[in-house]
This record gives structure tokens, C-alpha cells and sequence, in this order.
């Protein structure tokens, strides 16, 4: 099995040196399955995320979603759940606050093979979240254009985006972590064919979005 890193090695996109120690060494690969059956999308760039959640539906998960992705999404007659259903909180601050609960958070962060989490999500009801797709707002982008008002801009900073990808990615060994449209049909085909996404393409994963977490900070 190729180490995670390797997943990058000759392309433009470098993965940071504490993403690629904390992948190859301090959290080796486990082939332990992963358990339910929840995905949770929201994304800016909804290329492909409508075929991306229709599969996922079809092939037995619960979709979670928020905002423009939850329309989207209902607007294409997939079944969807709102996050606000699931933390029983609303979106607030003109969506500034949306999926930062501990519901959201501690069902994606928490880890299925340790007996005191387990023990801590049922006791706090929180249900596992396994599969996580998140892109960013397009800040960048939008900082090139001249004529938008600070305000404005200051909106395309995203802060529940990197969170969520993040706390995915940080726990790879039961969490798939998507932060690029071009990885959908990858999980899919994995999904269609084992039940569950393999180990080396969730660190591969994982990597990528210690990568683009890095650079839409930098």
C-alpha cells in the first residue's frame, strides 16, 4: 500500500510538512469498517454535488445539508435533512453560523473504535457523520475583484468550511473527507464496490484537504 503522501508527490500540490507526519507516521491506516450511514454536504462549487448526493441516497445515506446546498438539493428531488434538524438550532447571523454544533462536529470528530467516545456520543446523542463534502467560499476570487465592498468581501471568508474539513480529515480512519468535486465518482465507485471507501483513499483524501486548508489560509 503507497504511504498517503505519495499521493501528491510530482504534482503543483504540496502537502504541508505537519499534514504529511501526522499521515504517515502518527496515524497509520486502519482497515476497520466504517460504520453509518450519514453524508453531510455543503458546498460553494455545486459542481456535481446533485449526482454526487443522488448516489450516496441510493446507495443508503442520510443526507445532511445546509443553506444554498440544501436548496439545490431539494431542488433536485434528493431527499435532504437540514443540520438545523440535527443540532435543533437555527442558522443565525445571515448564515455566519450554520454547522459549528457539537452535534455536527462531535458526530464527524468522535472515533468509532474508542470505548470512552462511544460511550460519550450516546450519552450527548450524537450520531456518527461519515462521509464529509466541503468547499470553501471562493475568498481569493473574490478579493480580486476591485469593486466589492470590504463588507462584502469579508463574507467570503469561510469559517465553518475549513472546520468541518479539518475535523474530517483529522479523523481519516472513519471519516471520508472531500474538499474537490473531481474526488466524487472515486468515493462512488469505492462505495458501490466494498460498502465503505478504503483506507488509503481516505488518507489520500485527508491529505488533499490539509493541502487546500494550508493554501486558502496562506
Amino acid at each position: 500500500m503507497r504511504p498517503p503522501c505519495s499521493f501528491f508527490s510530482g504534482t503543483t500540490l504540496a502537502i504541508p510538512h505537519i499534514a504529511c507526519t501526522l499521515l504517515c507516521w502518527f496515524f497509520p491506516l486502519s482497515d476497520t469498517p466504517l460504520m453509518g450511514k450519514r453524508a453531510l454536504l455543503s458546498v460553494s462549487d455545486k459542481s456535481g454535488i446533485a449526482d454526487f448526493a443522488r448516489a450516496l441516497a441510493e446507495l443508503g445515506f442520510e443526507i445532511l445539508s445546509t443553506g444554498g446546498t440544501q436548496k439545490a438539493l431539494e431542488k433536485a428531488k434528493i431527499p435532504v435533512t437540514p443540520v438545523e434538524k440535527i443540532t435543533q438550532f437555527p442558522e443565525c447571523f445571515g448564515g455566519r453560523v450554520k454547522t459549528m454544533h457539537p452535534a455536527v462536529t462531535g458526530g464527524i470528530l468522535f472515533r468509532r473504535g474508542n470505548a470512552e467516545d462511544r460511550k460519550e456520543a450516546k450519552e450527548h446523542n450524537i450520531a456518527p457523520i461519515d462521509i464529509v463534502a466541503v468547499n470553501l467560499y471562493p475568498f481569493e476570487e473574490a478579493s480580486r475583484d476591485k469593486t466589492k465592498a470590504r463588507e462584502a468581501l469579508i463574507e467570503q471568508i469561510d469559517i465553518g468550511g475549513p472546520t468541518l474539513l479539518r475535523s474530517a480529515a483529522k479523523n481519516y480512519a472513519d471519516v471520508t473527507v472531500l474538499c474537490d468535486p473531481a474526488d466524487y465518482s472515486r468515493v462512488i465507485d469505492e462505495l458501490r464496490a466494498h460498502g465503505e471507501t478504503s483506507p488509503a483513499c481516505r488518507a489520500e483524501l485527508a491529505a488533499k484537504v490539509f493541502a487546500r486548508t494550508a493554501a486558502y489560509d496562506g
